[in-house]
């Protein structure tokens, strides 16, 4: 059960992040959410899809882990393999939360930091310092700020994205199917991404207010990141290798 609490360097002051991954940290899963504002280094190591979220409906962003819900192909001996690990697995504990702040005479809710005390990655003796012995932000602690930040931004881009996406008709469902043998074979529904088809259609007005909002760009990124489905694929290969004993 997440405790959520607003961060500070007297109560926190000697709170420490163990940063390794493994299924102890609730790493072992299929997809991660991921933004527009991050699609150019996602889009380099895992396949970006959309899919609908269970509770509004409105479309998201995901970067594709594993073949099954609960596997991270990823993940070996504590270590994330992989050059880029999307934000809001290395955010950690941290999250964004909103504090009222007086700002020059105005009253206005403000991005702080928030930690949940309750996540399996907090230690008091192990892992990276969040503060400095004098109270300071460590080196940590600024990487994460700056990891929030891009995903606070990337919420507001992703739903107007999506918004210039649906008014394109630029969307489609697609069926991952990938199948090793009669009895092994996995099917990914639910999945969505960008019809290449539809795209190249759109006339120039389209593609111009496409482009000069920062979209198309997008659009790009994600058709480019379904190459990645071969090295997931090998990847999956490897595992399987690896678990039958053979090198």
């Amino acid at each position: 059960m997440a405790r959520h609490v607003m961060l500070n360097n007297v109560a926190h002051h000697d709170l420490r992040v163990i940063t390794r991954y493994g299924a102890e940290f609730g790493d072992n899963i299929g997809t991660v959410l991921t933004f527009p504002t991050e699609y150019g280094d996602v889009q380099r190591e895992y396949p970006i899809f959309f899919r609908k979220d269970a509770q509004s409906g409105e479309f998201q962003s995901i970067a594709l882990l594993g073949l099954q819900p609960d596997e991270n192909l990823f993940l070996e001996d504590g270590a994330w393999q992989a050059a880029y690990i999307p934000g809001i697995v290395a955010r950690g504990p941290f999250l964004i939360g909103f504090q009222n702040q007086d700002v020059n005479g105005e009253l206005r809710r403000e991005p702080v930091i928030h930690v949940d005390l309750d996540n399996p990655r907090i230690s008091r003796s192990e892992g990276e310092p969040v503060f400095l012995p004098q109270g300071g932000n460590t080196r940590y602690l600024e990487r994460i700020g700056n990891i929030l930040q891009g995903i606070h931004q990337g919420l507001a881009v992703s739903k107007a994205m999506f918004e210039a996406f649906t008014a394109h008709e630029l969307i489609e469902p697609v069926n991952v199917e990938v199948k090793f043998n009669a009895e092994e074979q996995f099917d990914l529904r639910g999945l969505y991404t960008i019809s290449e088809e539809k795209l190249r259609r759109l006339d120039g007005d389209a593609l111009y207010r496409l482009n000069s909002a920062g979209f198309l760009q997008g659009a790009f990124l994600v058709i480019a990141s379904l190459n990645n489905m071969k090295k997931l694929i090998d990847m999956k290969h490897r595992q399987r290798r690896k678990l039958a004993g053979v090198a």
